[in-house]
């Protein structure tokens, strides 16, 4: 603390400093006045010491002392000495010690707070937000902050010690509108012309392997005008990778490393390499999602052949149509009241399904449901065997297309596991998914749509599908997943200028279009572009999730609220008409006034 009049923090004095002359400053959290003798909570960043102030210290600093309140700047001088017996703190690592206050100064008043700075209040978010100032001088929040830290410390020593250079790309940069919105920047020096802000540095990162760059890393600032959600922001940062002469596996192992030394130094959990894979179809089969929560059971089985010999009508002229059956089994499940099974069957239809087929299998051997007398013997038995279905036990199966089915079976799959609290809270399940689909077919827009992105690699041997069958291509590409939550994403990039451009062409970008979108990276691609891939992994995410909190408003520091709106500086906001004069920009509503 040489370059501080302080000569300790609030956190870090113990026993060991007994008798020590200190100088400490920080806000005074509380103050009691127990009959003539004052104490301070002082608090900073680090912690809390508790500060005595004696009438023995003399008028002037007694007098100093009745006029502090909470949450006053001070800055206090006296000697360490041990607390009374009987009144060490075991909570507080300072909570042997106190500070015998000599010497006291005022360095700022401050106004009542509107909320007190303590974990133990229930704060409503506006309020936190609109005085995000104050919420985070809270002890939890500066948690988060320190976190964020230091996972960003550790992951810029892990790649650095991997041999990644750590590069800045662009934040003014050109609109190339494919997926989310861009943020568009008016130039004032060329009327009519904008820049766009990053969504990625997707396509910079790629120019970097092309200039030979081999390795590179940054934690980039992303934005994105979307529509925001608990774990999304329209501003994000996330670590940003890109490597040459790689396969995914490749990736896979450097994340995997990764994430383990993140996981392990800062949070001081172990976590078990490799990662489990899973191909994207798999996933989608086996539990209703690209981004499969894999803590507990409850599996989706296609029991499509079974119910064929069901005798109800809806079933049979569904399945004549070409649609199909999931199904899953819930243990213990004939415990569950009609109306929660009512309520089951509404959540499914909210969410696209016709209904829901519930069976109860009861422990005497019976069955209940409102298909009973459609369901031959024949039907249950298969039902029981393929399901795993005992005594007491509950199937519930959804008939639709492939996509609604799974859907729909996913999503009812983890509201039963929450529900039912079969989710454990202390586990932490990574998983690859791979082998996504390239293009899907956007029925709205009538043409093929990039699943990842249009830069995406489809695998080799796939690519003859891209002229005969290109639904059926799949994609170089990869999910990496945490409890249900998609954590990053990445792929083995295109690298050969014919097959980017064949890759625009499904997309409905013909060759001018492409060219004045896409033709800096296209020409890049001529000039020995090397097999290159990367990952971005959200650095958001990965705190909320490691820390076990539910926002990721709650590991940055100024959020935005879901209607992408800061409370505690007031963005957006408007600007003068002179501002809009210098952009050649002219507002209709405006005029309109």
């Amino acid at each position: 603390m040489k370059y501080s009049r302080r000569t300790h923090s609030c956190g870090e004095l113990t026993s060991g400093a007994l008798g020590e002359k200190v100088v400490l400053a920080g806000w005074a959290r509380r103050v009691r006045d127990h009959g003539g003798v004052i104490f301070i909570d002082l608090a900073d960043r680090d912690g809390v010491t508790q500060v005595v102030i004696n009438p023995e210290a003399g008028p002037e600093v007694c007098r100093l002392a009745e006029k502090v309140r909470s949450e006053y700047v001070i800055e206090v001088r006296g000697e360490v000495r041990g607390r009374p017996e009987g009144t060490v703190n075991p909570r507080l690592p300072t909570g042997e010690i106190e500070v015998a206050c000599d010497q006291l100064e005022i360095l700022n008043p401050s106004l009542t707070p509107p909320f007190p700075i303590s974990d133990d209040e229930d704060i409503q978010e506006e309020t936190r937000l609109a005085y995000r100032y104050l919420d985070l001088r809270r002890p939890r929040m500066l948690r988060s902050l320190q976190l964020r830290h230091r996972v960003s410390q550790e992951v810029r020593r892990f790649l650095s010690g991997e041999g990644f250079w750590e590069v800045e790309t662009p934040l003014l940069t050109k609109s190339t509108p494919e997926g989310a919105r861009d943020y568009l920047v008016p130039s004032r020096i060329h009327p009519g012309r904008f820049y766009a802000l990053p969504q990625s540095p997707q396509l910079f990162k790629q120019m970097l392997m092309v200039s030979g760059v081999d390795k590179y890393f940054q934690l980039a600032r992303c934005l994105r005008d979307e529509d925001l959600r608990a774990d999304r922001q329209p501003e994000h940062t996330q670590i940003d990778i890109e490597m040459s002469f790689v396969e995914a596996d490749d990736i896979f192992l450097l994340v995997e490393g990764l994430v383990k030394e993140v996981f392990g130094r800062v949070f001081g959990i172990e976590v078990p390499t490799p990662f489990s894979r899973m191909t994207h179809r798999e996933a989608i089969g086996r539990f209703g999602s690209d981004k499969p929560d894999t803590r507990f059971g409850l599996e989706l089985n296609d029991v499509t052949d079974i119910f064929a010999g069901c005798g109800a009508d809806f079933i049979r002229q569904a399945l004549e149509g070409g649609e199909i059956v999931r199904a899953l089994a819930v243990p213990g499940g004939s415990a569950l009241s009609q109306s929660r099974l009512e309520a089951l069957v509404e959540f499914c239809r909210e969410h696209g399904a016709g209904g829901l087929i519930w069976i109860v299998f009861r422990e005497d051997g019976t069955i209940k449901s409102p298909l009973r007398k459609q369901l031959t013997g024949e039907t249950l038995d298969r039902l029981r065997r393929q399901l795993g279905c005992g005594p007491g036990d509950l199937a519930l199966a959804v008939v639709g297309d492939e996509e609604t089915a799974s859907e729909v079976m996913g999503r009812l799959r983890l509201k039963i596991g929450r529900d039912l609290e079969m989710i454990p809270g202390d586990v932490f399940n990574f998983l690859w998914v791979h082998d996504f689909p390239l293009l899907v077919f956007d029925e709205e827009l009538g043409r093929y749509a990039a699943v990842h992105h249009p830069f995406t690699s489809p695998k080799p041997e796939d690519i003859p599908l891209l002229d005969s069958d290109p639904l059926k291509a799949r994609a170089r590409a990869y999910d990496l997943v945490l409890n249900g939550t998609e954590l990053g994403g990445g792929s083995v990039r295109i690298h050969r200028r014919e097959i980017q451009e064949k890759m625009f062409s499904l997309l409905g970008i013909g060759p001018e279009q492409a060219q004045a979108r896409f033709g800096f990276l296209l020409d890049a691609l001529r000039y020995g572009a090397p097999p290159h891939g990367g990952i971005a992994l959200g650095l958001d995410r990965l705190l909320m999730l490691a820390a076990g909190l539910e926002s990721i408003r709650d590991v940055i520091t100024f959020p935005k609220t879901q209607k992408a709106v800061c409370l505690t500086t007031g963005s957006p906001s408007e600007v003068s008409e002179e501002q809009l004069r210098e952009l050649h920009i002219r507002l209709r509503g405006r005029e309109k006034e």
